[in-house]
């Protein structure tokens, strides 16, 4: 969207990005080089090396005395500590902020436990916080899950506004092959929507205006929030961009029940009034009845046919806490599975019992040694073709498994008929 610097100013709303440990960090990268104006971005890391990667003017080493200077070495705790051993300097970047966003990955050291902690110390400057953070890949493995969703519960105490964006779900955003970085990139470009939109809703001049009263007023003590883009050209231009802002594949949330919505739409100047229409309804029958939706329309000739919607949905926390417990429950869930299939492949379980043998009739046994080692294979005995039972015989063992046993017995007779054949001579 056009527009000049001088715009930015009349309002006197300063927006602060902060980007937490590498995640955070590659993010505010990726916003910086979108020439979003308006915003002033802080990057924050224990790893002094990355933070040299930096294109954000303000950056924070936290916890060299801990760390040295060399990342926190996946430790939510050190994360933590670091953060705390430099509240000051977090303290001094954030001051005179009226919204600030924090954007981290969580399940690693740095972002998982310093975000917290940046977080606490922007709600006791009473500062509009909002986080927008991602979940691991399942194949980044159980703990590392564990970590981001307890990193989660404890940063959701302190935010007015969560966002959440499972890594999982970037493998749904396309049914082409998509590389891990562009997968990246598509879970940042969320952060960079929604920032970019709250900016000019607020500091840019529109058809609709909107204000920071308006947007405090969605996003304040607000729990789980649902930020939604969608973008589309052609004569179906509202109702995609509509279907895909309401409900992202990228998020664990939708709009539906929402009882605060802030709406952003920006259309080229010839779009017909039938199609902003179109998209105001399908947005409104998706929240609540009584939800306070708040609307603002920009008029871009630079769109050319074009509508952006952008929607910050708030108020459904009971509903989306179930919905993210859930999904939470699953990702560890197939996170776990491999270590639980290692685990249970121990000895092949024992062969089912073979159906009982028939009693086998004694062969005459030729003469052998007594001592014949007996082969490890057990081999069942084969019928006799014809033999004499003699009325005394044993009943021999019906299973294969007693071959040992069969041939003691057969052993014994033979000795017991050599006998009585001796005496008969």
């Amino acid at each position: 969207m056009a527009f000049e610097h001088d715009d930015l100013l009349e309002s006197g709303v300063s927006i602060k990005v902060v980007g937490v440990g590498g995640g955070g960090n590659n993010a505010v990268n990726r916003m910086i080089s979108t020439n979003i104006r308006g915003v002033e971005f802080i990057a924050v890391n224990t790893d002094r090396q990355a933070l040299r990667s930096s294109n954000a003017p303000n950056q924070i080493v936290i916890g060299e005395k801990i760390t040295r200077g060399h990342g926190a070495g996946a430790n939510p705790e050190i994360g933590q500590r670091a953060a705390e051993e430099n509240t000051e300097e977090i303290k001094s970047a954030l001051a005179g902020a009226d919204m600030v966003f924090i954007a981290t990955g969580m399940g690693g050291g740095t972002g998982t436990g310093a975000a917290p902690v940046v977080a606490r110390i922007a709600k006791e400057m009473d500062i509009l916080t909002v986080a927008i953070v991602t979940k691991p890949f399942i194949f980044e493995g159980s703990r590392r899950m564990r970590q981001a969703e307890e990193g989660i519960r404890q940063l959701s105490q302190y935010v007015d506004s969560l966002v959440i964006i499972p890594n999982e779900r970037l493998k749904q955003v396309s049914d082409t092959r998509i590389t891990l970085f562009n997968a990246f990139e598509i879970a940042d470009d969320v952060l960079r929507r929604g920032v970019q939109s709250i900016s000019e809703l607020i500091n840019v001049p529109g058809f609709i205006n909107l204000d920071f009263a308006d947007v405090t007023s969605v996003m304040h003590d607000a729990g789980f929030a649902h930020m939604g883009v969608g973008s589309a050209t052609g004569k179906d231009k509202a109702e995609l961009a509509a279907k895909a802002a309401i409900s992202s594949p990228l998020l664990e949330t939708s709009i539906k029940g929402a009882t605060g919505i802030l709406v952003s739409i920006s259309i080229s100047p010839d779009v017909g009034l039938e199609d902003a229409d179109l998209a105001s309804t399908m947005i409104a029958n998706e929240a609540s009845p009584d939800a306070n939706v708040i609307w603002g329309v920009a008029f871009d000739p630079d769109l050319d046919d074009e509508m952006k919607i952008t929607i910050i949905a708030t108020g459904f926390e009971k509903d989306a806490e179930a919905a993210l417990q859930n999904g939470a429950k699953q990702e560890n869930a197939a996170a776990a599975q491999p270590a639980a299939e290692k685990k249970a492949e121990p000895a092949a379980a024992a062969p089912k019992a073979e159906p009982a043998a028939p009693a086998v009739e004694p062969q005459p046994v030729r003469q052998q040694p007594a001592a014949q080692p007996v082969r490890t294979e057990a081999v069942r005995p084969q019928p006799a073709e014809s033999q004499t039972v003699p009325d005394n015989a044993e009943e021999l063992p019906k299973d294969a498994d007693g071959f040992d046993e069969i041939m003691s017995i057969l052993r014994s007779r033979k000795r017991r008929d050599d006998f009585r054949g001796s005496g008969r001579r």
